[in-house]
């Protein structure tokens, strides 16, 4: 009986149609609750498409039907919802206007059933699951439907072709017949016990058999303010990283996928740029045992975030590693239309449980903090064309405190047509962000960009056309360049979701300190020395709506004084909807003149993921990696026996490539409950 939404409109293929099968929306609340119902009508033969029957499947490549939420109205911070034809859910955090997190998981319902000519959606979502502010009288609201068969995403508040569909500045208002009121007590316990045993068969230990348990916790502060709390965490069911071969001078980057670090992880994670953060996460707790950590979070008013967070590490097992203690402090200012001012204090402090007489415990102590404060400053405009950033930070240790700053200025003017970027860096070369990920250090750098689209009005196959050049430069701080690429590309994105690219570029390094290309402890190349080489690169992506499909791409040129050919890629077969199974390879053959070693690398990782129900998870990795010499088997089950409470069995084998000798071994049982109280 409650109001009906309707005529969805097109974001892709174009954003000029109304969508071809169309979706009726209604919505009601009470006190406990917002519940959703969504028709969605489907006029084409075939099956549904989706991947598996996986919690949090891949957005794009599901059909599915969402909702996005601004509970704040800054346009900038919010939640998303969604769920396939199959009743599977999906849900995720959204920041900076069109960012999401699909790692966040909390408890709503959804059901779901099919009929012949439309399937329907009901939702309903707990208050308590949300945050928002006491006394909010509307929601910034938008409702998205990615129909696969048709190839389309339409919305009900129309979004702009050259903006993601989720993008909180194009959304719609749902008012409240009276403010909304705080929704009660709202803690959520999560106790866990694991249980396992390893072992190190290359020093021919014996089996270690273990236990553990310890207790997450979430409390609602306010109706918009969560406290995060840890007693001996344990991370043994994260899925393990996808490996990669490393050819580059610098730290590879990984994204956390830790519980406790990701509901508003924004405000700690996204000051800074992505090769210059102040505060990374998972510089906590690989090295180290987590003894107990807490972590508030969320908004303070309405143009105010705020977030706090306090860890403490143990001893490492080895001994060789102190205690340390991590604190972070930021807040966020909403600014403008959807632009923010953010500020971030890091601060790394050695606990010594060991002071030798004759040094003095102050003095000591003094020597063993690592500390960045910053400020950032985030451009987005009402329309989505401008948006941009601007930073400063400044680290603080015992010692090497001058040229000890990062600053940034990065700009883009984005329409359908064109878009132009900016950026320039400086980062000192003694910025020491010891809790950051900042692989480069000492440099400036320059990186303009350019990109024209055209879209072919007429075209039975053809969705867009690209060109652009990239110019991205560093200069070391007496001003001589150290590194140059010059590129420039075309691409072709097709009606079907296939994709063709294709790449040329010039390459300029200058070697600052001896470096083996091959990273694996052969000859190196001397410090003072630079090279200059071109490459080609050609990449194709099929048709993603097919049983199977495939991405490859492939390069060739130079590579320093050798030369390197590159193929990689990765195929996938699904079985709707029950599950995939994938391989990605990646091939690299590098030649070099005498007397240096040439190389081949060979990364193969077959991945199956099998859901025999929307409960019951089946994901097994094989990565063999010749690079690091090792053949790695991580297999990973899960049942969901109740909301967002979990069994996990996971079992983890290395082994040396030649003869699969075992060189570690490892099985553990966790369980962990949700307990609302």
């Amino acid at each position: 009986e409650a109001q009906k939404v309707s005529d969805f409109k097109k974001n892709f293929p174009n954003d000029r149609e109304m969508a071809s099968s169309q979706t009726e929306v209604m919505m009601s609340y009470d006190g406990d609750y917002i519940y959703i119902a969504a028709i969605c009508y489907d006029d084409a033969p075939g099956d549904y498409i989706v991947q598996s029957l996986k919690r949090d499947f891949n957005w794009y490549r599901n059909d599915n039907f969402s909702l996005f939420i601004d509970t704040f109205d800054d346009h900038s911070n919010g939640f998303a919802f969604a769920a396939s034809p199959y009743g599977v859910q999906y849900e995720a955090l959204i920041s900076n206007g069109d960012n999401l997190s699909s790692n966040w998981d909390n408890k709503w319902q959804v059901a779901v059933k099919a009929y012949d000519d439309y399937w329907v959606a009901e939702f309903a979502i707990p208050f308590k699951t949300i945050r928002f502010n006491e006394d909010a009288e509307f929601f910034n609201i938008n409702f998205a439907r990615n129909d696969l068969k048709h190839n389309e995403r339409s919305s009900w508040r129309p979004v702009p072709f050259q903006f993601r569909v989720y993008s909180l500045n194009y959304t719609g208002r749902v008012i409240f017949e009276s403010p909304l009121q705080k929704t009660g007590g709202n803690i959520a316990l999560i106790p866990y016990a694991a249980g396992g045993m390893n072992r190190d068969f290359q020093t021919q230990s014996d089996y270690n058999y273990f236990g553990n348990a310890g207790l997450d916790a979430k409390m609602a502060l306010s109706s918009a303010m969560n406290l995060d709390l840890t007693i001996n965490p344990d991370f043994s069911d994260v899925e393990v990283d996808q490996q990669v071969t490393n050819l580059s001078r610098f730290e590879l980057f990984f994204p956390e996928r830790r519980q406790f670090f990701l509901e508003n992880s924004d405000l700690f994670a996204n000051n800074g740029f992505s090769r210059i953060r102040p505060f990374f996460s998972r510089r906590i707790g690989l090295t180290s045992p987590i003894i107990a950590g807490a972590r508030a979070s969320g908004k303070v008013g309405k143009d105010w975030r705020l977030g706090l967070m306090n860890v403490q590490t143990g001893a490492s097992s080895d001994g060789l590693q102190s205690p340390e203690n991590f604190t972070v402090a930021t807040f966020q200012k909403k600014m403008f239309a959807a632009s923010n001012l953010d500020a971030i204090f890091v601060n790394k402090e050695v606990v010594s449980t060991a002071i030798p007489d004759s040094v003095d415990a102050d003095d000591q102590r003094s020597r063993h903090f690592n500390r960045v404060i910053g400020v950032d400053y985030n451009l987005l405009s009402a329309d989505n064309k401008w948006s941009g950033k601007i930073f400063y930070h400044h680290s603080l240790s015992p010692e090497d405190n001058y040229n000890n700053f990062a600053q940034t200025v990065w700009l883009r003017y984005s329409t359908k047509a064109l878009t132009l970027q900016w950026n320039h860096e400086i980062v000192g070369e003694n910025f020491n962000a010891e809790v950051g990920y900042v692989p480069r250090r000492g440099h400036y750098r320059w990186e303009p960009h350019f990109r024209y689209n055209i879209f072919p009005e007429n075209s039975a196959s053809i969705n867009r056309i690209s060109f652009g050049i990239d110019f991205d430069a560093f200069w070391d701080t007496d001003f001589s360049m150290t590194d140059r690429i010059t590129s420039s590309y075309a691409s072709l994105q097709f009606l079907n979701t296939g994709y063709l690219y294709f790449r040329v570029s010039d390459e300029y390094i200058y070697l600052f300190n001896d470096f083996d290309p091959t990273n694996s402890g052969e000859e190196t190349l001397p410090e003072g020395s630079d090279y200059n080489f071109r490459n080609a690169m050609l990449g194709f992506r099929s048709d993603t709506r097919k049983p199977v499909f495939y991405y490859l791409r492939s390069s060739y040129g130079g590579y320093f004084n050798g030369e390197r050919f590159n193929v990689q890629g990765e195929i996938d077969v699904r079985y709707t909807p029950y599950g995939m199974v994938a391989l990605a390879f990646n091939y690299n053959r590098l030649r070099f003149p005498e007397p240096f070693n040439d190389a081949d690398f060979f990364l193969i990782g077959p991945r199956f993921d099998i859901t025999f129900t929307d409960k019951l998870f089946l994901t097994t990795f094989i990565q063999y990696n010749n690079q690091i010499d090792n053949v790695n088997l991580n297999t990973r089950f899960q049942w969901r026996f109740k909301p967002v409470s979990d069994l996990f069995l996971v079992y983890t084998d290395n082994y040396l490539p030649e003869n699969f000798f075992v060189k570690n071994r490892s099985i553990v049982l966790k369980v962990s409950y949700w307990l609302s109280v």
